[in-house]
């Protein structure tokens, strides 16, 4: 502000308040006494506005991140290499919100982790997993039942579906021959963690992708009944807004993104 205009807020405050709080001397200002006892109070009026401007918004500004992320890409593939980035990089403070359905741009997410083919309006892509589909389920199924011996037997098995998903379980029979199995049949789901923990619980066959499915192989909760796999168009994207300027801390997490997934390929 200029001194013409810090002046005309002094005089607004005298006049608010009824009362002069400088005296007006040929080469400066001296505070009145009523000036002098009003200082304490306003001083800490703004140095708590300070502390708690900092606490709710200073700090959020400069230092944390907001990632809008694929619920089953976070539990299963990101969540285990999070301890690697908060080593490197301490000061960034990260806020995680989970999306299912690819709706247009989360205003308050800063980048987003997606699942289709990577073309998005007002969003650049950089592609994080190259996948292909593969069947997993329980090493015993509900009521005993042990994994089918090949894809023909399917039809014995309830089909775990992930809604929204272009290739599922009618593209990977089409992929691999298999005709005579109905694809409709089954369970339908709005994610793919909800049918791949459904698999575990033994309810039926899921269609996983190889880049999220290590975890739950390892530890046994799923096996894979048969080796057949297909390729898939779709695959997990780092969604950067093109209408906003990157911050220099989610260039960071975006680089280092981008490396764990050069090193997981």
């Amino acid at each position: 502000m200029t001194q013409a205009a810090v002046s005309q807020q002094i005089k607004g405050l005298e006049t608010t308040l009824g009362c002069a709080l400088f005296i007006r001397l040929p080469r400066g200002l001296e505070l009145t006494d009523a000036g002098r006892a009003y200082i304490p109070g306003v001083r800490e009026s703004i140095e708590k506005l300070a502390l708690v401007t900092d606490e709710v918004f200073g700090k959020e500004r400069s230092h944390t991140l907001t990632l809008r992320v694929n619920l089953v890409f976070f539990n299963t593939w990101l969540a285990p290499r999070l301890a690697d980035f908060r080593t490197q990089f301490p000061d960034i403070d990260l806020r995680f919100t989970s999306n299912i359905w690819v709706a247009g741009q989360d205003k308050e997410a800063d980048i987003e982790i997606r699942y289709g083919k990577g073309v998005w309006a007002g969003f650049t892509s950089d592609r994080l997993t190259w996948d292909e589909l593969i069947p997993v389920c329980s090493p015993v199924l509900l009521n005993g039942q042990l994994p089918p011996a090949d894809p023909e037997g399917l039809d014995n098995y309830s089909l775990l579906h992930v809604i929204g998903y272009e290739e599922g379980w009618g593209y990977w029979l089409n992929q691999l021959g298999h005709h005579s199995i109905d694809a409709s049949q089954g369970i339908h789901f709005d994610s793919l963690m909800t049918a791949m923990e459904m698999a575990a619980q033994g309810h039926g066959v899921a269609l996983s992708r190889t880049s999220l499915i290590g975890p739950m192989l390892d530890n046994g909760r799923l096996i894979t009944p048969f080796s057949e796999t297909t390729g898939t168009s779709e695959s997990f994207f780092l969604a950067t807004p093109s209408n906003k300027p990157v911050r220099p801390h989610v260039e960071q997490f975006r680089h280092w993104l981008i490396n764990q997934a050069e090193v997981a390929d």
